[in-house]
């Protein structure tokens, strides 16, 4: 038997990326947006209210970068997603996050998340949603594996649980994607 709870934004998982630009004096600043993912081949997006700094930002400098919230970096993650830069202009110091200025677009990247996705601005619709072209992908050498690739467990990225409003670290690996289902043909 299943319970109803009507429309509520439940999907799982969410991930819990930290958007990063700069304002127009180059000071850095970054925001915990819950509500992103892949919005095309090659493009990202996130939604993002009028009233944050950051979508002033983007909207600025035409530019911004997307990176994972760890298991690590819970804390600063949230921090920096709780307190607005409209009234706390140093919040990345105040979380203890340092950054590096992307080779590729003019936005930061933030050196303890170990993974970022470095967009270009294509457009903000009417309704929020800032859509990015991906223009590079930056990752420490930490997550990688024995040939170079990304290795999501070392990536340790946390999700998002809108229904008891928890973060969550990634599971074990279940399966092979593209390839499991072929067991039933």
């Amino acid at each position: 038997m299943r319970k109803n709870f009507g429309a509520k934004t439940w999907l799982y998982p969410m991930p819990v990326l930290i958007v990063a630009t700069y304002d127009k004096n180059g000071t850095p600043n970054a925001m915990n947006a819950a509500w992103g993912g892949v919005y095309d081949t090659n493009q990202v997006m996130v939604c993002l209210a009028d009233d944050h700094k950051t979508t002033q930002n983007i909207k600025q400098t035409g530019a911004f970068t997307v990176s994972f919230a760890t298991a690590k970096t819970v804390v600063p993650c949230d921090y920096v997603g709780i307190v607005s830069a409209n009234d706390v202009p140093d919040k990345l110091a105040k979380a203890g996050l340092h950054t590096t200025k992307s080779e590729y677009v003019n936005a930061p990247i933030i050196n303890e998340l170990p993974m970022t996705v470095e967009c270009k601005l294509i457009k903000f619709n009417e309704d929020g949603i800032c859509i990015g072209q991906i223009v590079n992908v930056s990752a420490d050498e930490s997550i990688l594996d024995g040939e170079g690739r990304i290795d999501a467990k070392k990536l340790d990225p946390i999700i998002y649980d809108g229904v008891t409003h928890a973060y969550w670290s990634f599971g074990e690996k279940v399966g092979q994607a593209f390839s499991d289902g072929k067991k039933i043909q």
